[in-house]
């Protein structure tokens, strides 16, 4: 009986041409180990960062790529049962290991020097604890079972629009609050969806992601549940690979002709290209990659890469499927992005500039555009969604 390892190498022989796959068992492990990283949700969140003093107004942190970036951010405490926000650098308190930081608010637990963990979102406890505005905890069925949604409306100038967010791979609802307020001002009525595999959310079919090409259907079921509830159009907005199931989700349900426009924060746009990129980061053999990808998208592979259907990656280049976007499209996605790199938005967005508005942004990290600069993310928002919504600083 042919083995596992085996098939794959047989298989990798097949797809890649033969002999230089065959001659290498490692390699087809190696293209195992890759595509199963990023296909399979990880619920730990380890502590990493240092914090190393503590002042009435100010933390001081450990230097990493994350801790010397501008903007405001924050800091999971304890465990993750504390949380505090976190501003700029202070002036004049750095040096080659740490770096002072203004602190704009406790929200739970104790500021002490130890471990902590870094949250881009900036929010970070309970939505009305972190806004100061009603929020409702809903449900709403899918093919899964109930899914969980946190429903904002506003309090006045309610227009019957609503605003479905997406979060990104990995990612709590929490990084879909930066836009709620802005939405709220436009009389929208703002819901917040979990999708299959969250922590709080029902497994898909094989527990794993499927980039978009599963996910979407979650995304559908949250729009019919806003129609149920009486909206007559929507605002889809996504983050990173929230971004890519919400094309697909604009490609494939009918339920996209309640939609007028779409916003996308780092979006992915290509998976191809992301998965390129992060061969290149971890040092993996482009052919291994490529392997990779092959695993995904092949019925003998995708037991070996742990999913229930197989993953066309071709599926997910927008880019080279441009001519199908039908809906308005505002991408805000830094040139600096190091986790899904901007480029595959810039060449959407130039293949078609009659559907897609793209603002220059830089010095964010990944989806961290609203938190370098939180006035000009919001109104770039603001106008987008009060019409087709053309920033005027594209």
């Amino acid at each position: 009986m042919t083995s596992p390892a085996r098939r794959v190498a047989l298989g990798a022989g097949a797809a890649l041409g033969g002999a230089a796959a065959m001659s290498s068992v490692s390699a087809a492990a190696g293209a195992v180990y890759f595509a199963r990283r990023f296909l399979t949700p990880d619920p730990s969140r380890p502590d990493d960062v240092l914090i190393t003093a503590v002042g009435d107004l100010w933390v001081e942190l450990a230097r990493n790529p994350e801790t010397v970036v501008p903007g405001r951010y924050g800091l999971w405490l304890d465990g993750g049962l504390g949380h505090a926000r976190i501003g700029e650098p202070v002036a004049g308190h750095e040096d080659g290991q740490t770096i002072r930081r203004q602190v704009l608010g406790l929200d739970t637990g104790r500021l002490r020097t130890g471990p902590a963990r870094w949250n881009g979102y900036f929010y970070g406890v309970d939505p009305y604890a972190a806004l100061g505005v009603p929020v409702r905890d809903v449900t709403f069925a899918t093919e899964l079972g109930p899914m969980p949604a946190w429903r904002f409306d506003p309090d006045t100038g309610a227009t019957g629009e609503w605003a479905v967010l997406v979060h990104g791979r990995g990612a709590r609802r929490h990084e879909c609050l930066r836009a709620v307020k802005p939405l709220l001002d436009k009389g929208f009525v703002v819901l917040v969806p979990a999708y299959r595999n969250d922590e709080d959310a029902p497994a898909g079919p094989d527990g794993r992601y499927n980039l978009g090409l599963s996910e979407w259907r979650d995304v559908e079921s949250a729009v019919s549940y806003a129609a149920s509830q009486g909206a007559t159009a929507v605002v889809v907005g996504g983050w990173s690979m929230g971004g890519a199931i919400t094309l697909q989700f604009l490609s494939q349900s009918p339920l996209a002709a309640l939609v007028r426009a779409a916003f996308l924060d780092a979006p992915v746009i290509d998976w191809g290209d992301v998965l390129r990129h992060h061969a290149r980061l971890n040092h993996v053999p482009s052919s291994v990659g490529r392997l990779a990808r092959t695993l995904m998208g092949r019925r003998w592979g995708r037991r070996l890469v742990g999913i229930h259907d197989v993953l066309d990656v071709a599926r997910t280049d927008w880019v080279a499927r441009a001519e199908e976007i039908a809906h308005p499209l505002l991408l805000i996605h830094s040139v600096d992005d190091e986790f899904v790199p901007s480029g595959p938005s810039e060449r959407l967005a130039m293949a078609r500039p009659d559907l897609v508005t793209m603002p220059r942004w830089t010095g964010a990290r990944h989806t961290k555009e609203w938190n370098t600069d939180p006035a000009r993310w919001e109104a770039q928002l603001a106008r987008f969604v009060a019409g087709r919504g053309v920033p005027s600083d594209r």
